[in-house]
């Protein structure tokens, strides 16, 4: 999983519903997760296609990822990985998942606005932004969200109306 980008049903988020009992189309509830991520620097396009033609692409990036940060908050990233990734099996098409690095531009506004003080946290967007300090109550939030129906559209969530999926970019 990458900070930056957004993931729905276990992919990169698409502009498809889920579908209610009555054949009402509803959007996708969203949650953004914000964390410390790891950041994978990237070589320039020539370089990364010679390293995946020699096999050391992969293995450089690995690497990479793996030194990027400390023990704990490695562990903090893994955790917070297997919670969305059991999130979108758990609820597939209704949920629109944007992991975002909590050192980049967009994860200081995130944590400005939502006034985070912690890391990582998850802010539940509906009527109102709401954030949620661990794991096990954003679950409890999202499920009762969920089974009330109530998946916000964009302008009930005080969207900017820009487009949820993120290109990957280096920090």
């Amino acid at each position: 999983m990458l900070a930056g980008r957004s993931y729905h049903s276990g992919r990169a988020a698409t502009n498809r519903s889920a579908t209610s009992g009555g054949g009402l189309i509803l959007p996708p509830l969203r949650v953004n997760v914000v964390a410390y991520a790891p950041t994978v620097f990237r070589h320039c396009q020539h370089c990364e296609v010679a390293f995946e033609g020699i096999g050391l692409g992969e293995r450089i990036h690995r690497a990479e990822a793996a030194d990027a940060l400390p023990d704990d908050l490695a562990a903090d990233f893994q955790r917070v990985s297997d919670w969305v990734h059991a999130l979108l099996d758990r609820h597939p098409g209704r949920v629109a998942v944007s992991v975002i690095d909590a050192a980049s531009i967009e994860g200081v506004w995130k944590a400005l606005r939502n006034r985070l003080r912690r890391f990582p946290a998850v802010v539940i967007e509906g009527v109102g932004p709401r954030t949620a300090a661990d794991l096990a109550t954003a679950d409890a939030i999202i499920d009762t969200r969920l089974s009330a129906g109530s998946t916000p559209g964009p302008a009930a969530a005080g969207s900017t109306g820009r487009k949820e999926a993120h290109s990957p970019t280096a920090r």
